[in-house]
């Protein structure tokens, strides 16, 4: 109920709304053609596996899964119910991103050495260690960690919401932060700009074969098979944002920002065309027409993959060996077993 007053416009009567306690009895209704799966990222697996099952189109935010188990999992579902499923990497609707892969794709930068993908400092998340608080009356702890091994409740994690606030209030749940509930900047941010980056180099239904942790004195880095090197490190202004960098020259591209030192790839943009409004009406297209969207399930699950496999190297302090196809580590079974957790509370999959 807290939740649907907020999602009330003031000037106007409230609207008719439904709100369940329960996702599954939201998906078991026929009135339903179509979800948006906003949630923290240990819940998308299992709600958009059972939104497939219900037969429901879905817009699932990104990072797509919390696992890489979990997003090879979801790829079969989507494809054996005819789902519709759309991934909320915004940026390739923006016409800024799209001219620069396009830029690349094309060869505009000649042979690409090297990318730079700023997601942020420090990318990698922290263990958890907010202190313990007592759950808030009217909060269903267990509800919110699911299949999650058991954590104690702290409001930064889940912040409380008013009824009715004065104001707006700032609601940003730090479970993004920590290893036991979230990727870190690797997969809040990473799941946008590696996106791009992959995109660019047209490894979006591939990605690389080796990925090196950070040192004091390098950056982590990932190796493709033709020997390109993704870094994940700051670039010049230090904002969020991609950098080719070719034998002809370099595109930078964050949001609301492209810029390029190859004449032939010069471009400017309108506020219009730096928006995202497009990704939106892309699947609300593609449910209409049955077709995949902008950024359809294995381009999500890949993106998400490498962001991954960055932690796991951060958290291993070693170089990994990744096979982009199989989807595993190559004869390394303790970074395999990173790859998925043991559900708890009598969760699964389907």
């Amino acid at each position: 109920e807290r939740v649907a007053k907020l999602y009330v416009d003031e000037k106007r009567e409230a609207p008719a709304m439904k709100v369940y306690a329960d996702y599954k009895q939201l998906l078991s209704s026929p009135d339903v053609d179509a979800v948006v799966i906003a949630t923290p990222d240990h819940w998308h697996a299992m709600m958009a596996i059972d939104a497939c099952q219900a037969g429901k189109d879905i817009y699932l935010e990104k990072p797509l899964t919390f696992t890489i188990h979990e997003g090879k999992e979801l790829i079969k579902a989507v494809r054996a119910n005819g789902t519709v499923l759309a991934v909320g990497s915004m940026q390739r609707s923006g016409a800024n991103f799209q001219h620069a892969a396009r830029m690349v794709q094309k060869g505009m930068l000649g042979e690409i050495k090297q990318v730079l993908v700023n997601v942020g400092t420090p990318p990698h998340p922290k263990p958890y260690d907010l202190p313990k608080q007592p759950v808030p009356a009217g909060l269903n702890w267990k509800t919110w960690t699911g299949p999650l091994p058991a954590i104690h409740y702290n409001e930064e994690l889940n912040p409380p919401i008013s009824m009715n606030p004065e104001q707006n209030e700032k609601v940003w749940g730090a479970w993004r932060w920590y290893k036991e509930t979230g990727g870190g900047l690797m997969t809040d941010w990473g799941a946008h700009m590696i996106d791009i980056a992959q995109w660019g180099l047209g490894m979006d239904r591939s990605g690389p074969v080796e990925v090196i942790p950070a040192t004091d004195s390098t950056p982590l880095t990932y190796r493709y098979a033709n020997g390109i090197e993704m870094l994940i490190t700051p670039f010049d202004e230090g904002r969020q944002g991609v950098k080719f960098i070719g034998e002809k020259g370099w595109i930078k591209v964050s949001r609301g920002q492209y810029d390029t030192d190859v004449v032939a790839c010069e471009r400017t943009f309108d506020n219009e065309e730096l928006g995202f409004g497009a990704h939106h009406l892309d699947f609300i297209d593609s449910v209409v027409r049955r077709k995949d969207p902008i950024v359809p399930v294995e381009v999500g699950h890949n993106t998400c993959s490498i962001c991954t496999i960055g932690n796991i190297a951060h958290e291993l302090g070693r170089p990994l060996k990744w096979d982009p196809i199989a989807q595993v580590f190559s004869d390394d079974w303790e970074a395999n077993t990173k790859l998925h957790y043991t559900y708890q509370n009598g969760f699964s999959l389907g």
